[in-house]
């Protein structure tokens, strides 16, 4: 399994741009991974462990996890976890797009330029990863729905600056916390927590690169922007943290849809260890001044604070 050590942290406010993206291509030289070699492709689904940590289950906690059998449990959470890495997939494609806009016609001969190309290349293979990854969890191609498709499209589209960068930051976040508790649990099949291991020393990276870039691009941002870019972000987030997981895997892992999709939105432990696991993330948002009256609406429906 990948070592979990995360590269030298890097100075985030104070130091010069090509400086920063300097040092984050010193710590991708170091500590990089390829999960074709990495991962454990060949032994076959061992159906006796969990796909994520079962406390990240939208059920765990319900009357109908506790009626809930231990191959019931175990076949939501693989199911689960799958429709968390197919949502990873969507927005890490979105990512892509954004940060390729941001660079075009930059000077590739800049630390800066080679650093973002780096982040789209990582994000390739993270991408190929989880696809290979759902598929031997032995899940369907979960999408998110057709509105947020149409949204991220858009959103691609159109964000640009703090807009782009925050609300990437905001998706790898949420991603790191729960994949973090799931690398080290035991209960999670090997192959699961290889891969999550690996997302999450690489994206440490990508996530210092956000803040970064929110940072200095909210320094150039006047009051009516900074309103505007905060709603955005909001809006971003919580589209893509309803989207992590679809409805469908209910029915997948053979529970009644209807009663397990009520039972998952009033699921209180599930809200609250969501909020517990974006503070520092929200902390972040606010000393950047980012959460708004309006933003702060979607937040909260988003159950991140």
């Amino acid at each position: 399994m990948a070592s979990s050590t995360v590269g030298p942290e890097i100075q985030e406010r104070g130091v010069p741009e090509d400086d920063v993206a300097r040092r984050l291509l010193d710590s991708a030289a170091t500590l990089s991974y390829d999960p074709v070699t990495e991962v454990d492709w060949e032994t076959p689904l061992d159906k006796d462990f969990h796909g994520a940590s079962p406390e990240w289950s939208t059920l765990y906690g319900t009357a109908y996890w506790r009626e809930m059998s231990d191959a019931q449990r175990k076949e939501l959470t693989r199911q689960e976890a799958a429709s968390v890495a197919s949502t990873g997939i969507w927005f890490e494609m979105i990512l892509q797009q954004m940060v390729l806009r941001d660079i075009y016609a930059k000077d590739p001969t800049q630390a800066h330029f080679q650093w973002a190309l780096t982040e789209i290349a990582d994000e390739c293979r993270h991408s190929i990863m989880f696809a290979r990854g759902a598929k031997k969890l032995g899940a369907p191609a979960y999408r998110p729905h057709r509105l947020a498709v149409e949204l991220g499209r858009a959103f691609k589209t159109v964000a640009f600056g703090e807009a782009a960068y925050a609300a990437i930051l905001v998706a790898e976040e949420v991603l790191d916390v729960m994949q973090r508790d799931w690398m080290r649990d035991e209960r999670v099949v090997p192959f699961v927590r290889t891969i999550n291991n690996i997302h999450v020393v690489e994206e440490s990276r990508h996530m210092k690169f956000a803040r970064d870039e929110t940072r200095k691009r909210l320094a150039k941002a006047g009051r009516l922007r900074r309103q505007i870019h905060a709603f955005v972000i909001a809006v971003a987030s919580y589209v893509i943290v309803t989207s992590m997981v679809n409805k469908d895997v209910y029915a997948n892992a053979g529970l009644d849809r209807k009663r397990a999709v009520g039972e998952a939105k009033a699921n209180e432990h599930h809200k609250s260890l969501m909020r517990s696991s974006c503070a520092g993330l929200m902390e972040f948002l606010a000393s950047a001044r980012l959460l708004t009256k309006p933003a702060l609406m979607f937040y909260k429906r988003a159950h991140l604070i």
